[in-house]
């Protein structure tokens, strides 16, 4: 008997024959999946089989109501373990008006008061384009208990409004071009992985409260001209966090290099850094911050990548929407030369290219990372939609002679035992 249930409405859409999918279209979808659901949930037998993942993805309107009543009563009579909602909206967030969006809101508050006990046991909900009043987010947050992951995708309560999250079990948060002026984390004891991308704020867009648990933080954004750099010394406030990723969308670096003594209380337990689409027109000597104020580091993972196909590249757009006209890279002039690191085993470095100022970075980590074990060098980065913009040597894999060179130019001179690896790139 099935105990993992996963049912998507795209399973129930009219197939994509060049004819456009009608809202009719997916009003029938979400009544063919509820009917099957039903189905499916009426040929169980209660009593012997407890459900362990009950996943159901479904378009919101007055036909999602039907659907969660149906969980609802399942829920009633028998157990299940794992409850999560992906509620999509029938328009996509590109296509979403402030009427939309708000209607969306008006809809999901009217679906959660017709449904709360079974909003009550969900374990997981994905929401996007949605607008709430400031009684919609804390009616969700007291409303679905049993809440461990939550991810809201252009979700707000207005341009620049203020969001307080306070939650007992929320293990997982994830935030994706939410318009909030601020976010404060106020009191989610259980949480432990933050992602947050895209702010439109000109302060800090997070302020971290009582998260005692929070070891991973992912930051996505485009440094736009009028963005604060961040001081991740002020910004991660409290939190001891062991696991960092910054995306930089290959555009200006948005974060303040600071010194050692400063981001010791906040880097103290920092294992893996992962620092993503930094542009190809900056040099790398100002990472060294976070291994100069990361004594605890193992792994340090950067990827150099200009992604033609998601950066913007029209002059005038740029200029219209605010791109930095700035240098992309920041200045660092960095510790003492004696400055020495005993903890990092591995660093990787994706979109390596054999020019001077990749090899003398190599060089510096080598000269400070003393228990160095590991470095993988690999070519660019490079995804299917843009490959054919990236010339096929600068993706392909170096040729022995060519890897025999870089590793001479790398070593020579230098203590380390580290054993430099040339893997070859995956496109992505």
């Amino acid at each position: 008997m099935l105990n993992k249930l996963v049912i998507k409405v795209g399973s129930f859409k009219p197939k994509d024959n060049g004819s456009k999918i009608t809202f009719s279209d997916l009003v029938r979808a979400n009544a063919t999946l509820n009917e099957a659901i039903k189905s499916i949930l009426a040929r169980r037998n209660a009593s012997q089989y407890a459900i362990q993942l009950l996943c159901l993805q479904f378009y919101l309107g007055d036909e999602s109501i039907s659907i969660g009543r149906t969980v609802g009563g399942t829920m009633e009579i028998q157990t299940v373990g794992s409850a999560e909602f992906a509620i999509l909206t029938k328009k996509g967030r590109a296509q979403c008006t402030e009427d939309d969006v708000l209607f969306h809101g008006r809809q999901l508050m009217l679906f959660i008061d017709a449904c709360p006990n079974t909003f009550g046991g969900l374990t997981c909900l994905r929401l996007e384009n949605v607008r709430l009043d400031e009684s919609g987010f804390p009616s969700i947050f007291s409303t679905c208990k049993r809440l461990e992951f939550l991810r809201l995708n252009n979700c707000d309560k207005g341009m620049l409004s203020f969001l307080e999250v306070e939650h007992p079990r929320l293990g997982e948060l994830e935030m994706d071009h939410c318009h909030f002026e601020w976010v404060h984390l106020k009191w989610l004891p259980k949480l432990s992985t933050l992602t947050f991308t895209t702010w439109i704020t000109q302060q800090d867009p997070l302020y971290f409260g009582y998260v005692p648990l929070l070891q991973s933080v992912s930051l996505t954004n485009i440094g736009l001209s009028w963005h604060k750099m961040l001081k991740l010394s002020e910004f991660l406030g409290d939190a001891t966090i062991s696991n960092l990723q910054l995306n930089f969308k290959s555009e200006k670096i948005w974060v303040q290099p600071e010194g050692p003594k400063l981001l010791l209380p906040v880097f103290q337990k920092l294992r893996l850094v992962n620092l993503i689409n930094i542009s190809e027109e900056c040099d790398l000597n100002w990472t060294m911050f976070i291994l100069e104020g990361a004594p605890s580091l193992e792994e340090f993972h950067i990827t150099v990548r200009d992604h033609f196909c998601e950066m913007l590249r029209d002059e005038e757009l740029r200029k219209r929407y605010a791109y930095s006209e700035e240098k992309k890279g920041v200045d660092w002039e960095g510790s003492a030369s004696g400055f020495k690191h005993h903890k990092l085993l591995v660093l990787k470095i994706f979109g390596f290219r054999p020019e001077d100022k990749f090899v003398n970075y190599v060089r510096s980590v080598m000269e400070a990372a003393e228990s160095l074990d590991d470095i993988f060098l690999f070519n660019k980065l490079v995804c299917e939609r843009c490959k054919h913009k990236v010339p096929k040597a600068s993706r392909s894999p170096w040729p022995k002679k060519q890897r025999f060179s870089l590793r001479n130019r790398i070593m020579n001179g230098t203590n380390s035992f580290a054993v430099i690896h040339f893997p070859s790139s995956s496109s992505h």
